[in-house]
């Protein structure tokens, strides 16, 4: 533990953890990806994760929705009545359907997230069957209250994504991670691609959900403004590596590693 964690134990540490990470490694061939990650993330905070492009960030994240299998590591989720241990133990099967009950995600790229050519209600709907519900009119009544959460035109929420905006596609991929409350939503670069205007606009959503439901939430961004307005606490990787870490206005007023300095520095 860092000496700026173990300042600010009292203030991080009242809960126990909703998420641990311990000593996960990921290569691709002679690539390495994640030398080594350590993450720690407690109920209803935001972490931050940013570093520039092959930094490593995307990939822990991919880790984190069991859809990237590591070469080494231990994840585990503190979810009531469950105790599934490591996840990355789970078969294929058991691993998709905690993915899908218990985790949300927002990719960056939109065709990842959402079936393209179905409507936006019918992609929210998706995640309802897989969480067991089986009646239309319900799963009608569902999809179209997890749009309105995201700041959806409701009007539209029969209109496939691939007829919509970027920002709107983002909002669709929003209400369809929040429409089972996932215990864990997961952001990787969010907002890349999108007008300041939209930009702005989906922050704020974001951060009204988060504050009226207290969704616990891990934002991966080399946008430093992004990750300042979202995060309670900051992680910097370079090169797999997690090279600082600490409460989010220490870590942009006073980095301490040299990297953290110039991306600072750089943004300002």
């Amino acid at each position: 533990m860092t000496a700026i964690m173990e300042r600010n134990a009292p203030v991080l540490m009242r809960e126990a953890p909703i998420l641990t990470m311990r000593g996960v490694r990921k290569t691709y061939g002679e690539i390495i990806a994640v030398a080594r990650a350590d993450v720690t993330v407690y109920p209803g905070e935001v972490l931050g994760i940013v570093g520039e492009s092959g930094s490593g960030k995307s990939t822990l994240l991919r880790m984190m929705n069991l859809e990237d299998e590591p070469d080494t590591g231990d994840y585990r989720l503190c979810l009531p009545g469950r105790d599934d241990g490591n996840l990355f133990d789970l078969d294929r099967f058991d691993r998709r359907m905690l993915r899908a009950r218990h985790i949300g995600i927002v990719y960056q790229n939109p065709h990842l997230g959402l079936m393209m050519e179905n409507s936006s209600s019918g992609n929210v709907a998706e995640r309802l069957v897989v969480g067991g519900e089986r009646r239309f009119a319900v799963m009608r009544r569902r999809a179209r209250a997890a749009l309105e959460a995201s700041e959806f035109p409701v009007a539209r929420m029969d209109a496939r994504p691939i007829d919509l905006s970027g920002g709107m596609q983002q909002r669709v991929q929003l209400a369809k991670a929040i429409a089972l409350e996932p215990a864990l939503l997961l952001l990787d670069e969010p907002t890349t691609g999108l007008d300041v205007s939209v930009q702005a606009l989906v922050l704020d959503t974001l951060k009204r959900l988060q504050s009226e439901r207290r969704i616990t939430m891990v934002i991966v961004s080399h946008d430093l403004g992004v990750i300042r307005t979202m995060a309670d606490r900051v992680m910097v990787m370079r090169d797999g590596l997690v090279v600082e870490e600490g409460l989010a206005d220490q870590v942009f007023q006073d980095p301490q590693h040299a990297y953290t300095q110039q991306l600072v520095h750089a943004k300002l």
